[in-house]
């Protein structure tokens, strides 16, 4: 056990990264602390992390070759441009998406159809304002989007389907055909 010199918490210390000319070997602040300090040094200032990423990259072409390829065959590279995705594009994460999807019951908020196997929802949101609403399939989503977001337009429209409904044209007939049938005759003046 060892405590950071940072957080001061006592930790095991396989919490501590290694440090040759140290006493215990290891690191004084934990793994934690260390990680936070670096995003902190690299929010300020990206550039140096950047070229020594560039330049490992030109050093190592088949290395880093493999690793994508790996990343890439046991899905996480998928996983990584999902998350990058949907915070560089909506602002949420894999899981925020995952809760949206449970609390609709698992299918679209229009229509309630469940994703395809490895196809999402696609995330629904005002273009405008760029408020999330809820998640859609692809149809549902391209019918909003070809109306415009303009709920008049989709009114009329529901209301055409409904007036061509066959259903609707047969009972219309019908009531024309009492209606006919019930009208007063015309005196005959012979």
């Amino acid at each position: 056990m060892k405590r950071c010199t940072k957080c001061g918490v006592e930790q095991p210390l396989e919490n501590f990264y290694k440090a040759a000319g140290t006493r215990d070997g290891r690191r004084g602040d934990c793994r934690a602390c260390f990680a936070k300090r670096a995003a902190e040094r690299h929010a300020a200032n990206p550039e140096p992390g950047r070229e020594r990423a560039r330049r490992w990259q030109q050093e190592n072409p088949d290395r880093g070759r493999a690793q994508r390829e790996r990343a890439k065959a046991d899905g996480r590279r998928a996983a990584q441009d999902r998350r990058s995705y949907l915070k560089r594009k909506y602002g949420i994460t894999p899981e925020q998406y995952d809760e949206m999807l449970a609390q609709q019951g698992g299918g679209c908020a229009i229509c309630g159809r469940p994703p395809t196997p490895g196809i999402s929802l696609h995330v629904d949101h005002d273009h405008e304002t760029c408020a999330i609403r809820r998640l859609l399939c692809f149809l549902c989503n391209n019918l909003l989007g070809d109306a415009g977001d303009d709920p008049s337009l989709l009114e009329k429209a529901a209301g055409y389907l409904h007036e061509h409904d066959p259903e609707v044209q047969e009972e219309r007939a019908l009531v024309k055909a009492r209606a006919w049938a019930l009208r007063p005759k015309e005196p005959t003046l012979f």
